[in-house]
């Protein structure tokens, strides 16, 4: 896009980009990506990196320590990258699963309660723009990075000890920063990985600057024990290669990966240089102050003033997920998996459902389920969607997906992040009693007699 191109032109360039996932939470591959104009979206693969690399030197019949830094780091971003891969198949396949109804009210225009319309899931799932139909993307990006000195390939020191030694080592010394890369287009499941390295040559730094190093922390979770882009650049004083790589993604190279993939790199941008030089990850509108520290900022997120007089959360609207579990032999919902909500929180301390913000390219179904299965730990694998109920605002909406426990699965809820302070199975017919979130007290009455019509007509 030509510098200087006007706003509108920038917008409808940005909407019609591919979505870009990375597999990743580390801030600094967030920050190569937003500086060459990607917001990606987070999602973290949990991959045992220890467990991969002796799997499959077991699958090859060698021994996991001859497996050389330059195998192993594709090997890692392809775990990582196939893990998140895996997610977003599995909330694809529940989404296609959906059985029931989507109720739609509008409040605003034709009065709190009222039904403006009904229409097969389905239907609505097909007039939605989402990940699912989506012809191309959106693209999983994993990396992983490894700093090789001597031939011994080192990862992230996690201890002061093994910082220490390491750092020491290094000193006044010349080694190696691989990284590798994989691209996955969700859309076709095709696959491409390489590495990237660059050659680095560290100052020769007393033993007073390891120390005061160490105490800034930054040398515990990063591979080698260092960062060009931090505290420890001032200690590096050459590098023959690409700098992104040594950050953690190489722009190059990925670039490559993508355009082998058949895509335009530039198809990928979603920011302008407003977004860049102003607001950081945010979308231009305040996210929560109370928030932690370290909440990723994801796109999408973002408050927006509604008609309604308040301010809601979601740039494109948000969802949640009312799990119900039932009763093996009569068929009856028995309880409900409630969240009871983060004290920093909007209306802290209150019960509601799981859910969030619906991300750039997601439709509110997929948001529902990829939200719960972050907050809460609700697989799709495990559970049937069987309706939804959408109370639109016109610019913002919050859709309500209406699920059972599968028969023969369990689902074992857990609070994945710090926007909970639980998650619980609660009976059924206790949830109204609950101090509820206002808008999941309002609705609570008419979505208990639904639950339990729509119980009555489904088959164990």
């Amino acid at each position: 896009m030509p510098v200087g191109a006007p706003r509108i032109l920038q917008e409808s360039w940005c909407l019609l980009s591919i979505p870009v996932i990375l597999a990743s939470q580390s801030k600094a591959r967030r920050d190569v990506l937003f500086h060459a104009g990607i917001r990606p979206t987070i999602r973290v693969s949990h991959v045992d990196e220890a467990a991969v690399i002796v799997n499959t030197a077991a699958q090859q019949g060698i021994d996991p320590d001859s497996m050389t830094t330059e195998e192993r780091v594709p090997l890692l971003a392809r775990a990582k990258a196939a893990a998140v891969y895996r997610d977003y198949i599995a909330i694809s396949a529940a989404a296609v699963a959906a059985v029931g109804e989507e109720h739609v009210s509008r409040p605003l225009t034709d009065g709190v309660g009222s039904i403006a319309s009904v229409t097969p899931i389905h239907d609505a799932i097909d007039a939605e723009e989402g990940m699912a139909n989506r012809a191309v993307g959106p693209l999983i990006i994993g990396c992983d990075s490894m700093f090789e000195l001597d031939g011994v390939p080192y990862g992230k020191p996690h201890t002061v000890a093994h910082a220490r030694e390491r750092l020491a080592l290094m000193r006044g010394r010349t080694g190696t920063l691989w990284t590798g890369h994989c691209v996955i287009d969700a859309a076709t499941g095709s696959m491409i990985s390489r590495a990237s390295h660059a050659e680095v040559t560290f100052a020769n730094y007393s033993d007073e600057d390891i120390e005061r190093y160490i105490a800034t922390g930054e040398p515990l979770e990063v591979a080698g024990s260092f960062t060009l882009d931090g505290f420890g650049g001032a200690f590096i004083d050459g590098i023959q290669g690409d700098p992104s790589g040594i950050i953690g993604l190489s722009l190059p190279l990925t670039r490559q990966l993508v355009e082998e993939l058949g895509i335009s790199w530039t198809d990928l941008w979603n920011l302008d240089r407003d977004e860049q030089q102003g607001t950081g990850y945010g979308s231009g509108k305040a996210v929560d102050p109370k928030a932690p520290r370290d909440n990723v900022n994801q796109p999408g997120d973002g408050f927006i003033d509604c008609a309604c007089g308040r301010k809601h959360w979601g740039l494109n609207g948000a969802s949640g997920v009312l799990l119900c579990r039932r009763d093996a032999e009569t068929g009856e919902i028995t309880d409900v998996l409630m969240q009871h909500r983060a004290l920093w929180s909007a209306e802290g301390g209150t019960w509601g459902i799981p859910g969030g913000a619906t991300a750039d390219g997601e439709s509110p179904l997929e948001g529902a389920l990829r939200e719960s299965f972050e907050e809460a730990n609700i697989h799709p694998e495990d559970i049937a969607v069987v309706g939804s109920y959408v109370e639109d605002h016109g610019p913002w909406s919050y859709t309500t997906v209406f699920a059972f426990e599968k028969p023969g699965h369990a689902v074992e809820p857990r609070a994945n992040d710090d926007e909970s302070l639980e998650i619980a199975w609660v009976p059924f017919s206790k949830v109204g009693s609950l101090k509820l979130l206002t808008a999941m007290k309002s609705d609570w009455p008419r979505f208990e007699e639904r639950l339990k019509r729509i119980a009555a007509e489904c088959e164990r």
